[in-house]
């Protein structure tokens, strides 16, 4: 068991209502530090801010819109409630905030709008930024770049594009969330980032999402990173112990701030 952090976690759904602190103890014990915590509208802001009031030290919070919340009739309601807080709390980035074409592609001009405005935000304020990229790592890398010549940090969380994409993300100095999905057999992202320096990945679980092997098909939760750990340091060929200090130090290099 090596010290690591799960950068992005969403253990404040209800998903986790039967067992939430149970389950930030079982992360505590599996050697996780740090939970980050990003958000995902309105509606998840106080279940954030009250698991972070309950473990201060181990659950750190981030304040975004998260692209499929973002919607026509309630874009600008819900980025006012999300400029507001980052004024008036500390967080560790502006996240979750992206762009997602999986779902609805009818909405990208909005989802552009929100990005561009929450970077100009993390920009002001000196924050990074955590992009969720789900089918729209080109575009959501057209949309940052701009922003990253100005001097924006941040991690695409759930790396989930082509080398080609991977080596512009970090050219822009932007790390790579790497999740669960790199444990899967048929997953083929240990070669996708081959090329990438170990310096410039973050290990993340996406709670209660993409359960890592051997629990893939059930609930995720951050006391699983040391499996994301344990594959990826074979597939890179580096010890465990070395990945997790690497990672851990990318992790807080990256949220400097909190």
């Amino acid at each position: 068991m090596f010290p690591t952090i799960d950068t992005h976690s969403h253990i404040y759904l209800p998903e986790f209502d039967a067992d939430r602190n149970e389950t930030v103890k079982r992360a505590l014990a599996a050697g996780v530090q740090k939970i980050y915590l990003p958000n995902v509208d309105s509606e998840t802001i106080e279940a954030l801010h009250q698991l972070v009031a309950e473990f201060p030290e181990n659950c750190i919070p981030m304040m975004g819109l998260h692209p499929c919340s973002v919607k026509p009739e309630t874009i600008h309601s819900e980025l006012a409630i999300v400029e507001r807080l980052l004024k008036e709390r500390a967080y560790a980035a502006v996240g979750e905030i992206g762009l997602d074409l999986y779902w609805d592609k009818s909405t990208l001009a909005i989802q552009v709008e929100a990005l561009q405005t929450q970077c100009e935000w993390a920009l002001t304020l000196g924050l990074p930024v955590v992009i969720h990229s789900r089918s729209s790592t080109l575009e959501a890398i057209e949309v940052i770049e701009p922003f990253a010549k100005k001097g924006l940090k941040g991690v695409f969380h759930c790396f989930s594009g082509t080398a080609e994409e991977a080596k512009r993300i970090v050219a822009m100095d932007f790390m790579l969330g790497i999740g669960g999905v790199v444990t899967y057999k048929k997953s083929d992202l240990h070669l996708t980032i081959a090329d990438i320096p170990n310096e410039y990945l973050v290990l993340e679980t996406d709670a209660p999402y993409l359960s890592p092997v051997p629990f893939r098909g059930k609930r995720n939760e951050p006391s699983y990173i040391p499996y994301v750990l344990s594959t990826l340091a074979q597939y890179r060929n580096i010890s465990e112990e070395k990945l997790a200090v690497i990672t851990t130090d990318n992790a807080r290099k990256l949220f400097s701030k909190k």
